[in-house]
């Protein structure tokens, strides 16, 4: 007589075979997450370099047979005071927002890696004098600075991603720092200075190679932040003087009609709460893939 357990791990094919069932992988619902974070920045990406092809009306076109329109199948976000499409304006606003958030976290990035790489490298009185003129940053906090900054240039899409990357120059230098600072004492890297290696050459083969992967992760998280700051300053009008406003722009333009035409406002945000929980996800599991020991634990 067969045993029933065996039975159930057995399945005839099509040929008549008889071979053990293939066993069930159970779905992993971060990685479902993750994916969807995946196509959500994929969309906003496609919405920032090909409007065109996404928008079904031009952001600038008013229909007055159409003002304050709720959402429909025509409109599907509804219309604003003008009678200007909420999808069009959000697919064209994504544009000017993924562009603050990017350029000012590399350009933050750049910055902060430069001072924090000095500082940590050749120690003494330039670790000194860096690792103050962070420390002075750091009192301020990072939205109050970046509205120093923007009110003091003056509107403009280059004055905003100068200040919001100016606010996050401290958190890149002191990553950067603490890894320089690790790294540069270990067996590998005296080794490598005792057989002739120029300190230039160690810091180019050896020590920034290993020093990047957590800088990579901060900055990936950073990309959501930088949006928020500019979204911020747009809303605060320190932003952008266009026909097509950036989704802080919107979302202040709309703010006198959230009683009445709650969509204005509803959808930009909607549009900035995803990208940044998208981008978000990405960062956690791009820290714990080249974390290992955050992966296990």
């Amino acid at each position: 007589m067969r045993d029933t357990a065996i039975d159930k791990k057995l399945w005839r094919t099509a040929s008549g075979r008889v071979q053990p069932f293939p066993p069930f992988r159970r779905v992993n619902i971060a990685n479902l997450f993750v994916l969807f974070a995946g196509v959500i920045i994929l969309f906003m990406l496609a919405c920032a370099l090909v409007p065109q092809w996404i928008a079904p009306y031009p952001p600038t076109e008013m229909q007055t047979d159409s003002i304050l329109q709720p959402p429909s199948s025509k409109h599907w976000f509804g219309t604003d005071y003008f009678g200007r499409d909420v999808f069009s304006l959000v697919v064209y606003g994504s544009r000017d927002s993924l562009f603050i958030g990017l350029m000012s976290v590399v350009v933050g990035g750049l910055a902060g890696s430069a001072l924090g790489s000095l500082s940590g490298y050749l120690g003494g009185k330039w670790d000194l004098v860096l690792m103050r003129f962070i420390d002075i940053l750091m009192t301020i906090p990072g939205i109050l600075l970046a509205l120093a900054i923007a009110a003091a240039l003056g509107p403009g899409l280059l004055n905003i991603v100068l200040a919001v990357a100016v606010a996050g120059i401290p958190n890149y230098a002191r990553v950067m720092r603490g890894q320089i600072m690790s790294i540069k004492g270990r067996p590998y890297i005296t080794a490598a200075i005792s057989i002739g290696m120029t300190r230039l050459d160690v810091f180019r083969k050896h020590i920034l190679p290993g020093s990047l992967s957590p800088l990579l992760v901060m900055a990936t998280l950073g990309i959501g932040s930088s949006i928020l700051a500019g979204a911020g300053l747009s809303f605060l009008g320190l932003g952008l003087l266009k026909e097509t406003p950036d989704w802080g722009a919107l979302l202040s333009q709309g703010r006198g009609y959230l009683t009445v035409a709650w969509w204005i406002c509803t959808f930009p945000g909607l549009a900035i709460t995803l990208f940044v929980l998208s981008v978000n996800l990405i960062g956690d599991r791009l820290r714990d893939h080249l974390d290992p020991k955050k992966a296990k634990s």
